[in-house]
């Protein structure tokens, strides 16, 4: 059974290649294409399809008020292809909050149109399968208290976290609750180069807790909570003491870059039982292997349940290797993260 996509941009050469693109795949059918929102419109009701893709910045109606109309009248899992700019990485994490369920950047100098095209199929799979009653809400997400004012004692355990499809928010509802001193945090949320800065950006501003971009050699301490770059693979690393990340480039494992797999393997072998892992909402399997081998390192691993995900890929695929020693609803991960936190 193929996924039914219809495109929207008001490209035509941006049109024509994402048709393209996901002509290469058997389980993907485009049904046709639509230049402006209006158009669009017709033919999501004529059509009927499974997934759009989604241009934000268009003429007659810009993406955003589409989609906030879309998903208040007709949701739809929506794909948003936008450009690298700043100004464009800000707008596709504000049509996540609006109920976008992915986001990939157009092709540009530092991101071919073969890469674009690999990542695009993912994401038109996994939003397919997206449930969009359990995104949360702007109102629900500025509701969320932290679950302390701060740990009564500093940690010396890391948190390393994974996530995927409908990741943004779900990392976002868990480091709200973070205290200030809460533990130094690694998370690898599969996203495009450059929306992950504007990504931390946005989480530093709303949580007590510090959270920036990962850089090569950042030092991983309570307080701080570093996203891998988008494009990117992240390790943890150790030095005497002092646990640092390595961020460097390096083909795609399992189809990611960042790979979750590739943070929990480096966590495996550098943290071991000081670790807590974490795999949050995402489609697919990476990561399930590398927490594998974090728990067979000492470190205890926590899943979100089915019934909280957006996806129920990646948590799923841990849990059924046998990687996972508590599978809990999002609204209880940060408390337990805490108490492992403070837990000898």
């Amino acid at each position: 059974m193929s996924v039914k996509v219809l495109i929207v941009d008001d490209s035509a050469l941006v049109r024509q290649t994402l048709q393209k693109e996901l002509g290469n795949d058997p389980e993907i059918e485009v049904l046709g294409t639509a230049p402006d929102p209006f158009i669009a419109r017709d033919k999501i009701v004529s059509m009927n399809p499974d997934v759009i893709t989604l241009d934000i910045e268009m003429p007659r109606m810009d993406g955003l008020t589409f989609l906030r109309k879309l998903m208040h009248h007709h949701p739809i899992p929506v794909v948003v292809v936008s450009s690298l700019a700043k100004k464009g990485s800000e707008i596709a994490l504000e049509a996540l909050q609006l109920g976008a369920v992915e986001v990939i950047a157009k092709p540009g100098p530092s991101y071919s149109i073969g890469e674009m095209g690999i990542e695009l199929r993912e994401k038109i799979k996994s939003a397919a399968n997206a449930k969009l009653d359990k995104k949360l809400s702007r109102d629900q997400l500025n509701s969320v208290a932290p679950v302390a004012t701060a740990l009564s004692k500093t940690t010396h355990k890391v948190v390393v976290l994974g996530a995927s499809t409908g990741g943004t928010q779900a990392i976002e509802y868990v480091l709200r609750q973070y205290p200030k001193n809460g533990p130094g945090t690694v998370i690898v949320q599969h996203m495009p180069a450059g929306f992950t800065r504007s990504f931390a950006e946005r989480l530093n501003e709303i949580c007590k807790i510090h959270v920036e971009e990962a850089k090569n050699g950042d030092t991983v301490t309570p307080g701080k909570v570093l996203i891998a770059p988008g494009n990117k693979h992240m390790l943890v690393k150790r030095s005497g003491a002092q646990y640092f990340v390595e961020v460097k480039d390096g083909p795609l494992v399992g189809r990611h870059r960042p790979s979750v797999d590739v943070l929990f393997n480096s966590a495996a072998a550098f943290i071991g039982k000081n670790a807590v892992g974490v795999m949050l909402t995402g489609m697919g399997k990476d990561g399930a292997q590398g927490m594998l081998k974090l728990k067979e390192a000492g470190a205890v691993n926590l899943a979100q349940d089915e019934k909280s995900c957006v996806v129920y890929g990646m948590p799923r695929a841990a849990v059924e290797a046998g990687a996972v020693d508590h599978v809990l609803p999002l609204d209880q991960i940060a408390s337990k993260i805490m108490e492992l936190a403070q837990s000898e």
